[in-house]
Parts: C-alpha cells; structure tokens; sequence
C-alpha cells in the first residue's frame, strides 16, 4: 500500500502528452486522478468546486499562466505542485514558496515532490 493510495489529483496541464505522463506517475504511486483539464478558465472552475487533495499545475497555459488557480487552491485549502520549465524564479512573489517540479522530471522527483506538498515522510 502506498502512502499516497486514494489520494485525489487535479492536473492542469496544457501538453496531452505531458499530461499523460504525469496522470501514469501518479497512478503508479497509488492517486486517484480526479480530472485533467488544459485551459485556464476549465481549470479555475474544477479547481473551486472538485473534491480534490492536490493539484499539479503547468505555469504556462497556451499563454495564459495558472497562477489564478494556485490562488483558488490556495483559499481552499488544497495543496499544490508548479510543474514548469522555467524554474521556481517564474513564480510571482505571493507564490514563491510553492513546491516546484522542474520539467522535465522523473518518477522519483514527482514522489519526493508530492511528499513534501502533503507533508508526508517518505518510507525509505
């Protein structure tokens, strides 16, 4: 049994094929994907009303950051991960402690990252 068994995800991304990976990497460690969405306005309406326990965002939209939903997030209560390719200095400053996944990142990385937003310790 895994310590992320039943855990209940969103994933925005705005890759298809990214977002595959991921939702696989998170089904391996036992989540429940809840919903993959890829445009922003999708994003901030499943963010404020799904049962969810964590989100991995994509900072870049199709051009639009994501940025709306991290806050969204944030007023419920639901940690989250930044999955970006610029790094933890893209995020703005109200967001700068945000767990960060680097793309591109491994399976490995994406369970380390997913513990520290959970506040898990990871069985060794």
């Amino acid at each position: 049994m895994s310590e992320f068994s039943g855990i209940k995800v969103l994933i925005v991304e705005d890759e298809g094929f990214v977002a595959l990976m991921i939702e696989d990497m998170l089904q391996d460690l036992g989540c429940e994907v809840v919903a993959s969405v890829a445009g922003l306005k999708e994003a901030c309406s499943v963010a404020a009303t799904a049962e969810v326990d964590l989100a991995v965002l994509d900072i870049n939209l199709g051009g639009e950051q994501s940025f709306p939903v991290a806050e969204i997030l944030l007023e419920r209560g639901v940690p989250f991960i930044f999955s970006t390719g610029y790094g933890a200095g893209g995020l703005p400053t109200e967001l700068s402690g945000s767990p960060v996944l680097s793309k591109p990142f491994s399976a490995k990385t994406m369970q380390e990252t997913l513990s520290s937003a959970l506040g898990l310790t990871l069985r060794r």
